[in-house]
């Protein structure tokens, strides 16, 4: 079973995939790397705030 991340954890390393992205002196391949890891760790965060939403409005009705 996969461990799960909390928000923090995820958005530290789509900042981590972002910078590397921002390097000057990044390969294409590495750019492709990160870019993929970013997507990645995007669809994470928003999943975990898709939830986090949902739940504020279930113990607010």
């Amino acid at each position: 079973m996969a461990e799960k991340k909390s928000f923090e954890e995820v958005l530290k390393k789509l900042e981590e995939a972002s910078a590397k992205l921002k390097s000057e002196d990044i390969s294409l391949e590495d750019a492709i790397k990160s870019y993929e890891e970013g997507i990645k760790y995007y669809k994470e965060c928003s999943e975990i705030l898709e939830k986090a939403d949902q739940k504020i409005e279930t113990l607010t009705k």
